[in-house]
């Protein structure tokens, strides 16, 4: 009798278990789709420049994916007590903890890398910025987003503006997004000076963004890799 009664305490914390592990999964698929899909943040500027960020976003989504169907076997499993499922379920288990080791070792081995990539991809983007040209609109209404929300101007500083091409080096014309207390529409080019400019570079904004999103899968994944040992 305390034998079944045990089983069934074990059947049910299985199942928690499992349930938990599928919320996991939901969430780290949730995260990998709001990667490829977001179009308010820096994520956005990246999208046709990084190949990084695509692979990190289609990992993180199979990852979450193979997490869930692990918690919805678990789930099956230790209801029905189906033998074969709980067999997968371990099968898979062990994927998805390799899989978890091979992400972290390749942010640790790229992360210098990638913080080259994004800088390049930046600098390009104020290079080229013209808030007249439709055809790259959504990365540059990003960057008017990021400077005008972070109070932000340039990369490095606001005197990344004079390497414009379409401002021929001009110290006395920014992005209305640059100037603080600006009344017009941030998506264009205003007169302004350095006493009315953000001084501060978006560089160090954006860098405590991608850390801050990064530390939570990290973290996520972490957790998990914990459960499952």
């Amino acid at each position: 009798m305390a034998s079944g009664g045990c089983m069934k305490v074990i059947k049910y914390f299985l199942f928690l278990f499992n349930l938990l592990f599928f919320v996991i999964g939901a969430v780290i698929l949730g995260f990998g789709v709001w990667v490829l899909v977001d179009k308010t943040s820096f994520v956005a500027i990246l999208h046709n420049s990084s190949s990084y960020l695509w692979i990190g976003s289609y990992i993180l989504i199979t990852v979450g994916a193979v997490t869930m169907i692990i918690g919805f076997l678990g789930c099956i499993g230790a209801v029905n007590e189906v033998r074969c499922l709980l067999g997968l379920y371990s099968t898979f288990l062990l994927l998805i903890l390799l899989a978890q080791i091979a992400a972290g070792v390749l942010i640790y081995v790229y992360r210098g890398r990638l913080k080259t990539e994004v800088s390049d991809i930046a600098h390009e983007l104020i290079v080229h910025y013209n808030p007249k040209d439709d055809m790259n609109k959504t990365a540059e209404d990003t960057w008017d987003y990021i400077q005008h929300n972070l109070q932000c101007c340039g990369w490095t500083d606001y005197h990344n503006w004079t390497e414009n091409i379409h401002l021929n080096g001009s110290h006395d014309v920014y992005p209305c997004s640059c100037v603080t207390n600006q009344t017009e529409s941030p998506h264009d080019f205003c007169n302004a000076t350095s006493n009315n400019l953000y001084h501060k570079g978006c560089m160090n904004e954006v860098e405590n963004w991608v850390q801050d999103n990064l530390g939570i899968i990290l973290g996520v994944c972490v957790g998990v890799g914990i459960t499952e040992v």
